[in-house]
């Protein structure tokens, strides 16, 4: 991948050089917005933008000492401490620096000669990006927006990623909330391709009309390149506007007399699940296929990528295969259990009416008996007065039989309309009043309105929503996940929290160990250390690390699947799986002569699709003596390469040091690379070109940065365990904390036993033993069990007594007075680390995380 120096910015955004840097060859390679997430300060520009509420020029002075030596300013801002404060560094100023880094995103854009997909609309976005590159993702090596970043700054940092010599495409997502804004966006997307997913009431204030909104939105599409806008036809003004811009476009229906390319019919379908068919009039194809849910968003935020896959002509039954497989995006609507046999419908993403209405959709849907609550806080950016607003909400409300609404924000709350001019009978009430319950005559809707979520949740008694089908509905400032978190069903005590700010800063900290050029390969095998191999593999990608590695085949194709498109590489790829590596693009690692002939009696042929065969991985044994090709094996090894040269595409050689972390073995780790300088040295000679080389792990970067070569490999280190011994206790951070729940609190009597085997015993005085939710089954080790192991509860060590039971062990609390049946008890985390639980039974922190099971629910946090 190119970078431009710094110093030829002036020529991509106008600016004046107010300082060369030291380095006049330096490149922009990071494009960096917050002081408090540098990482590699080499090759990384900050711009400093100026916002409402902070001015990135304040923190120069900061960046400057955390390594930062690019930088873009603001022509008409102080520099803090003066130029003469950044020596080496350089500065080049702008009129806005938003500006400059949009275009810089926009001539980067335009070198990248594949196909990109932009997406806009008032819902669905994110959605359907993420969808979309997970079903496209067989087929593509894709670039694509991280989470929602559709922004004016969002979408620049997501084009940076666009890498010529890796991604084969883009998918881009670009969110406008005025006037002028989509021009800056198409710019820099430039999409060959496009879906609009719909016209709705978000943003609605920030324009004059829902036409100029959409005319707006549809300027992504204008563009010289653009070749196909993907849309729903059921929509007369989106219809009406394609056509009157002459965009050209693929459009889809549900409606039986509309015109369209595509047209889908639903059927009957079981719970959870929905059956349609796809008529696809151009080719005559005809096909029918099941989505894996059953709500309103889903189905149409699938038929826009049903439409995409249909029109590149994939198999109807490879495109149900994939279907099948895809997996929620989080922020959006959920369907989890409530207390007391209630069913909430989780939409606490964002709130307007185009929104609602979707919601209240998979509400109406709801075969459960018994009431249908909706918590709804204030709509927000509607562009409408307050009577017209609710009035709105009012019409929505009796098609999906809500009986009772809990109304929650200083606007709603406040609303004061007659009962017979607005069916939902707000008044203003306290919310402590019992008046504030009143049932209108005309509706029989029962109203409760609250100014805050606070005033709601500090009046909530669960059991009056017992029964009841709810769905909570609210804009994100009103936080309304913790309205969730009182109402949801506790189904299992026991989960892993995964902070994944600390696994940034964990990789961050590696990171500024490497030498600049060096390249990144981070471990994901064993379901990513017990941490969640997709969402790990997410932050990763977003994060540039430059290879991920997998134990086997499955855990490369899954991710594969779920979307992720970073090269990686399979440590133990069974020959039987070699054809799957080819089509879901990964790569081996051979170790073995046997491997190598099988690699190639596999790939004698070109595959009837062309892909190419998949990149390989030179293991070589330099000392571990488990798995690698021997020093006496490189004469025949390199006759091998010579003879078979281009059929061999090595992407890397490599080999595995025994004793990294142990000064007591450092001669012997000085031999093992020694040894792998010479075998390199030899296998390139008779490649004629040279390979990425890599033999260090997570102590290795720290203890022996002389030997990074051209890659390094990182593993336990990225989830806060140093295994080396040797770093600053704060550098790193711990990720994960496993904590579980007391299930029940007992008093043992002096004498008596607890647990299997009669192991646990109150010797002298009577116990109190707490049973917690978690045992063997969950991946916690039996040989805690008879005061080995320790959690905490109340932040107070509790000694475990007994043997650990498959679903459940035993803790003494006689010292914890306070501890009650629901209390949390920390079985790893921030007061109980790894490394020291694990040499309490003789192992190593690596086996208590990676036997964490894969039943204990993960819940990924970030600050």
């Amino acid at each position: 991948m190119l970078f431009p120096r710094f110093l030829d910015l002036p020529a991509l955004v106008p600016g004046r050089l107010l300082q060369a840097p030291a380095d006049a060859t330096a490149e922009v390679r990071h494009l960096l917005l917050d002081s408090r997430r540098v990482g590699l300060p080499a090759g990384a520009v900050f711009f400093a933008l100026r916002g409402p509420s902070h001015d990135g020029h304040r923190y120069l002075p900061d960046l400057y000492t955390q390594g930062v030596r690019l930088f873009v300013v603001e022509e008409s801002a102080a520099l803090p401490g003066g130029l003469a404060t950044y020596a080496g560094a350089g500065i080049l100023a702008v009129g806005s620096p938003l500006a400059a880094l949009q275009s810089l995103a926009a001539a980067h854009r335009a070198g990248f000669a594949g196909p990109v997909i932009g997406i806009t609309g008032s819902n669905g976005k994110t959605i359907v990006k993420e969808w979309l590159a997970q079903l496209l993702s067989p087929d593509e090596d894709i670039c694509r927006s991280p989470r929602s970043y559709n922004s004016q700054v969002g979408v620049p940092l997501s084009v940076w990623e666009l890498n010529p010599e890796r991604h084969t495409l883009g998918i881009f997502e670009a969110g406008i909330s005025e006037v002028g804004e989509m021009a800056h966006l198409a710019k820099i997307i430039q999409p060959t391709e496009g879906i609009f997913t719909n016209l709705g009431t978000a943003h609605d204030a920030g324009f004059a009309s829902e036409e100029q909104k959409l005319h707006e939105k549809l300027q992504l599409f204008q563009g010289q390149r653009f070749q196909c806008l993907f849309y729903c036809a059921d929509q007369p003004q989106v219809r009406a506007a394609v056509a009157a811009l002459h965009l050209p476009g693929f459009c889809w229906t549900r409606l039986p007399q509309q015109p369209a390319d595509l047209r889908f019919t639903t059927e009957a379908s079981p719970a959870h699940a929905t059956r349609l068919h796809a008529d696809y009039l151009a080719t005559g194809l005809s096909a029918a296929f099941t989505l894996p849910f059953a709500d309103e968003p889903s189905i149409e935020n699938a038929l826009h990528c049903l439409a995409v896959l249909l029109h590149r002509q994939v198999e109807p039954a490879e495109i149900q295969r994939r279907l099948l497989r895809l997996h929620p995006v989080a922020m959006r609507l959920e369907m989890k259990l409530g207390r007391h046999d209630s069913y909430l419908l989780d939409d606490t993403y964002n709130n307007d009416l185009a929104g609602l209405a979707l919601a209240l959709n998979a509400l109406a849907r709801q075969s459960r008996p018994g009431r249908r609550t909706l918590i709804l806080s204030d709509v927000l950016e509607s562009g409408l007065s307050s009577t017209e607003l609710y009035a709105r909400v009012a019409a929505l409300l009796p098609a999906a039989g809500v009986s009772r609404l809990v109304g929650i924000g200083e606007e709603i709350s406040q609303l004061k309309v007659k009962s017979e001019e607005l069916s939902v009978g707000a008044a203003e009430a306290d919310s402590n009043d019992p008046s504030n319950q009143l049932l209108t005559p005309n509706s029989q809707l029962l109203t409760q309105f609250y100014p805050t979520t606070e005033a709601f949740l500090a009046q909530l008694n669960p059991t009056d929503f017992a029964h009841e089908t709810i769905l909570i509905k609210g804009a994100r400032r009103f936080g309304f996940e913790r309205i969730v978190a009182a109402l949801q069903a506790q189904q299992h005590g026991t989960l892993l929290e995964v902070n994944l700010d600390a696994l940034s800063h964990n990789l961050q900290h590696y990171r500024r160990q490497l030498r600049p050029g060096t390249k990144l390969m981070v471990m994901v095998k064993a379901f990513a250390y017990g941490a969640g191999s997709y969402e790990v593999a997410s932050l990763l990608e977003f994060q540039r690390a430059d290879y991920l590695a997998v134990a086997y085949a499955d855990e490369g194709v899954a991710l594969r699947e779920a979307g992720i498109s970073l090269p990686i590489m399979v440590m133990n790829a069974a020959p039987d799986a070699f054809e799957a590596l080819r089509r879901y693009r990964l790569e081996p690692e051979i170790y073995s002569f046997e491997m190598l002939d099988e690699y190639l009696a596999t790939f004698s042929e070109p595959a009837d699709n062309s892909l190419p065969a998949p990149k390989i991985h030179l293991k070589l044994d330099t000392g571990m003596r488990r798995l690698g090709f021997d020093e006496a094996d490189l004469p025949a090894l390199a006759a091998r390469l010579r003879q078979h040269a281009a059929r061999l595409p090595v992407a890397s050689m490599m080999t595995h040091l025994a004793a990294a972390d142990d000064p007591g073995h450092d001669d012997f780790t000085h031999e093992q690379l020694a040894a792998f300088r010479r075998m390199t040295a030899t296998l390139e000679a008779a490649l004629g070109h040279s390979v990425l080389k890599h033999a260090l792990n997570s102590a290795g970067i720290l203890r022996f940065p002389e030997a990074q070569f051209d890659m390094v490999r990182l593993g336990i280190g990225l989830y806060g365990v140093d295994a080396s011994n040797t770093a600053d206790p704060t550098a790193l951070r711990p990720v994960s904390q496993l904590r579980t729940t007391i299930s029940q609190i007992k008093t043992l009597p002096a004498g008596f036993t607890v647990g299997y085997g009669r192991r646990g015993t109150a010797a002298a005085t009577e116990r109190r033993i707490a049973t917690l939710a978690i045992g063997y089954a969950d991946g916690y080790d039996r040989r805690f069990g008879n005061g080995t192991g320790t959690v905490l509860i109340h932040g107070q060590p509790a000694p475990l007594i007994g043997s650990v039971c498959m679903d459940m062990c035993m803790v003494d609390v006689t010292a914890i007075p306070a501890a009650r049946a629901g209390d949390v008890a920390l079985i790893f985390g921030e007061g109980l680390p790894l490394p020291e639980l694990a040499s309490r039974i003789g192992t190593i922190a690596y086996e208590l995380l990676t036997n964490v099971s894969e039943r204990v629910k993960r819940v990924f946090v970030s600050e």
